[in-house]
């Protein structure tokens, strides 16, 4: 969809004869890449001669007769798929070994060659067709790396690439997404040369053909890799995107192979290309198949964890079934999927606000008024006049209610906004203070789930604090997630996990007061500056610390600038500045998240104490 279509349908869709609905803040996303982000959730599978010779990266040189599973039925992958919240599938239609899952006639290392239906079997086919049957969206995985192939490295390599990607594209029916995987050249079988082999990563396949090629056949595609263009890897196989994640890239910066690939869990704040992340994981440790992980599929509330770091974080979840050898995905893969999205379901059954009209502080008028937050409709949203980049909306309940998850949606379709936010409740007191949670509130982007220690209160409020434009919120929702919603938030101080630091000029008696992991034992520094030595340049992401917990409580920090530096005379980077609210009443663990920086040195500053002159007192530290 070009530029000014995608914006003359926001504009007609949500504006009003009187008002005009706010200018695009560019980058903006195709409508293809909006229906993408819809999905959420959908699932990768991993299957082919890896799996029956115990690989993950298989070599290409694997006889295509060990491929013969004895039970293979795509149908069962489809419901399982569907039980568990999945939109669509991915399939590795060719890993890096070079085989193939359908009858492709330009090569003999393929299904066509092994026992599977004597020859005639075509798994692209059919789960493709078990798809269409059961609702799921299909999609496929072609490596451009082939460790099997003699021309690998060579001009003649393309027409052989293309010619498989053009095959897949034309005969399997509609697909949403195409995925390049960035592991490209190295060492391999190469037709029994065994040698390693590089290419050059930025100009070897020659991607615009490639996205030529598939815009004509497959206009509504998604092109996944390192840089998308269409979505992007999220810099990690772990299914997690930061808490701050832009859906934006500088163009053309990012390849296949991208060495600097941890800035992808966050993408680029000045970016001008909408590419927005990607999240895969296994379900295993392995994307292949292998019976000694049995027992070490990841459970439900592992998945749950995934999913509010993924979908959550402004990202989709692509979870990964290693079918096995029978051709199945096995039934604990199976039942701790399932029994994940029955939770999600269940702690995002109720949205305390739906149809509650939220008293915000800036309203645009017209159509674009609070009510649109908490309607039904994905195209309906508030939005704050031009030129007012801050404003607060604030929930109001008859009685208290009890709350511990949020919901907050931007209106992509004309742009990501959202530069910070905070959440705040209201006390019996009538104070407002900020809910406790473990991530910094920063961009929103098409949907951010906040999880945070339960309050109980009759009002609530989001105040927007910054943003790259007019504000243009279509959805909040407020919930209640039941028992156990606050574990994430009960770590002993014995547990405390914290990289490895000194503190210039403490003795080590002293050092041990504030990490002996003992929250009896406590810390005291004289003046109102505390700084860390990480001992090397590391990336971090978050600063801890647990209160002095005598009786009364001393050395209480009320309010703090946070900075970092990789030069010991020059620690002078501002990564965050604020209060520790209620720290007086509620001397608990205290936590300070911001985007991951590259630095040595942490330090904190205290710049108002409760009790002005004390010492500042430290049970526990933690630098993560």
């Amino acid at each position: 969809m070009t530029f000014s279509l995608a914006v003359a349908l926001a504009v007609a869709s949500c504006s009003s004869p009187d008002v005009k609905a706010p200018e695009p803040v560019l980058p903006i996303p195709e409508q293809k890449q909006v229906e993408w982000q819809k999905m959420e959730t959908y699932a990768f599978i991993h299957f082919g001669l890896n799996t029956f010779n115990d690989r993950e990266w298989g070599y290409g040189d694997s006889d295509p007769a060990t491929f013969n599973p004895a039970r293979l039925d795509c149908e069962q992958w489809a419901k399982t798929l569907v039980n568990s919240g999945m939109k669509g599938v991915i399939l590795t239609a060719k890993h890096h070994d070079g085989f193939c899952l359908w009858p492709f006639k330009g090569t003999d290392y393929s299904i066509a060659n092994s026992p599977y239906k004597g020859g005639k079997g075509d798994i692209v086919r059919e789960l493709s067709d078990a798809c269409r049957k059961y609702g799921l969206k299909f999609a496929v995985y072609l490596s451009p790396w082939d460790r099997h192939q003699a021309n690998y490295g060579t001009p003649e390599y393309l027409d052989y690439f293309y010619a498989q990607l053009r095959d897949l594209l034309t005969n399997y029916g509609e697909v949403f997404e195409v995925w390049f995987d960035g592991a490209n050249g190295g060492d391999g079988w190469y037709g029994g040369a065994k040698e390693a082999r590089t290419i050059d990563r930025r100009n070897y396949y020659n991607y615009p053909r490639i996205y030529e090629m598939l815009d004509s056949i497959q206009p509504q595609a998604v092109v996944f890799s390192d840089g998308g263009p269409g979505c992007r890897w999220v810099g990690n196989e772990r299914g997690f995107a930061g808490a701050t994640n832009w859906s934006l890239l500088r163009k053309g910066e990012v390849y296949p192979g991208y060495n600097k690939h941890l800035e992808l869990q966050y993408g680029h704040a000045d970016g001008n290309q909408w590419v927005p992340a990607e999240c895969d994981v296994s379900i295993r440790p392995g994307w292949f198949y292998h019976p000694e992980e049995d027992g070490r599929v990841k459970t439900p509330e592992q998945l749950v964890d995934l999913y509010y770091r993924s979908v959550g974080h402004n990202g989709t979840l692509l979870l990964n079934f290693p079918v096995d050898r029978n051709g199945l995905i096995h039934p604990v893969d199976s039942a701790n999927a399932v029994k994940f999205h029955q939770l999600v379901q269940e702690e995002l059954k109720t949205n305390l606000v739906a149809g509650v009209v939220p008293e915000v502080s800036n309203e645009r008028g017209g159509k674009f008024t609070a009510s649109a937050m908490t309607d039904t409709g994905y195209d309906t949203y508030w939005a704050t006049e031009d030129g007012v980049h801050a404003a607060d909306v604030e929930f109001s309940f008859r009685r208290p209610q009890r709350m511990n998850r949020m919901l907050l949606q931007e209106y992509i379709p004309l742009g990501q906004r959202v530069k910070s936010f905070v959440v705040e409740y209201k006390d019996k007191g009538g104070e407002w203070l900020p809910v406790r949670l473990n991530e910094e509130t920063t961009t929103v982007g098409y949907k951010r789930l906040l999880r945070f220690e339960t309050v109980v209160s009759d009002g609530i409020r989001i105040r927007f604090t910054d943003s790259r434009g007019p504000l243009c919120i279509n959805n909040i929702g407020v919930y209640d997630a039941g028992e156990g919603a606050d574990v994430v938030y009960a770590v002993p101080a014995e547990q405390i996990q914290s990289m490895s630091f000194s503190l210039p000029g403490k003795s080590e008696e002293a050092m041990a007061a504030a990490s002996d992991r003992n929250g009896q034992t406590t810390l005291f520094i004289d003046g109102d500056s505390l700084v860390i030595d990480l001992g090397k340049e590391r990336t971090v992401s978050s600063f801890h610390f647990l209160p002095d917990q005598g009786e009364p409580n001393k050395g209480l920090i009320a309010n703090y600038e946070l900075s970092v530096g990789t030069d010991a005379g020059r620690i002078n980077r501002v990564v965050k500045a604020g209060e520790f609210s209620n720290i007086k009443n509620n001397p608990v663990m205290q936590s300070v998240y911001f985007t991951p920086v590259t630095a040595r040195y942490i330090l904190l500053k205290a710049t108002r104490m409760i009790v002005p002159g004390e010492a500042m007192g430290f049970a526990e530290i933690a630098v993560q």
